[in-house]
């Protein structure tokens, strides 16, 4: 099955009126077998700032949070039949002042076929997406995990 990764992306930020408010782009998707990445970034604007000048704490989560809704859709998208997504928990840590625009890179961290498995014997499967921030340097400014489930429909 192909999937439209341009698609998936653009109808994330679609159906999520919160990233668009916050000027978030879901710039790369790939689904390279179970290695599922997404990238998104988040505009440099006064407006998500900080008292110190960079993106505010809860526009770096949801950028995160955002990215890890990409890599969530373009694994699973195919299986919404069976049930829905949600985020069940997630950490995050601040390492670096971020400065600038700020780009996420998230990670699938289970194997796809593992989850589907779960889920198609009715299970409740969860499963981590990693996430980096970083800055136009390169420099890591945070970390977060975002646990994910797929609620079984019924």
């Amino acid at each position: 099955m192909t999937i439209d990764t341009k698609a998936v992306a653009a109808n994330l930020i679609a159906a999520v009126p919160f990233a668009r408010t916050l000027g978030i782009e879901i710039t790369d998707l790939d689904l390279d077998g179970d290695r599922v990445r997404a990238v998104a970034t988040l505009p440099d604007e006064e407006r998500l700032h900080n008292h110190v000048a960079g993106p505010h704490a809860g526009a770096l989560f949801a950028l995160g949070e955002t990215a890890s809704g990409a890599v969530v859709m373009g694994a699973f998208g195919p299986y919404l039949n069976l049930g829905t997504p949600l985020a069940v928990r997630s950490d995050i840590a601040y390492a670096k002042l971020a400065r600038g625009p700020v780009r996420a890179t998230a990670t699938l961290g289970r194997p796809v076929a593992e989850v589907v498995a779960e889920l198609t014997a009715g299970e409740r499967p969860e499963f981590p997406v990693r996430i980096e921030i970083t800055r136009a340097d390169g420099a890591v400014t945070t970390t977060m995990t975002v646990v994910w489930t797929i609620r079984p429909h019924g």
